[in-house]
């Protein structure tokens, strides 16, 4: 049971001799000045988790670029490995047209 309730209840037994009658003032001033208290630290709390988001998104943000542009090296590296085993497949085809060609010439 909380002291919330304990004050009420109290309050509601006593009835004629309460300290705080049914509307229950005092009980609503205390909770009003609790609340003015705990709003500045709340909204304090919320601005440092702001900043702690923003600067992790921005973390984030940094992270997956370098990502990307490693990718993109990657690609540009792969294709030009590409291109060089193109090339060295393509030299001993150009030799065996040449030597088909030099054949073709020798029978004519």
């Amino acid at each position: 049971m909380t002291i919330l309730e304990c004050c009420i209840i109290v309050n509601v037994i006593l009835a004629t001799k309460a300290f705080d009658p049914f509307p229950f003032i005092l009980l609503n001033l205390i909770l009003s000045c609790i609340a003015a208290l705990q709003a500045p630290v709340i909204m304090m709390s919320q601005n440092r988790q702001e900043e702690k988001d923003r600067k992790r998104a921005e973390n984030d943000y940094i992270f997956k670029l370098k990502a990307e542009i490693e990718i993109s090296n990657l690609h540009q590296e792969i294709n030009l490995l590409m291109e060089e085993q193109f090339k060295t497949l393509l030299d001993p085809q150009k030799y065996q047209v040449e030597l088909l060609e030099e054949i073709a010439e020798k029978k004519k």
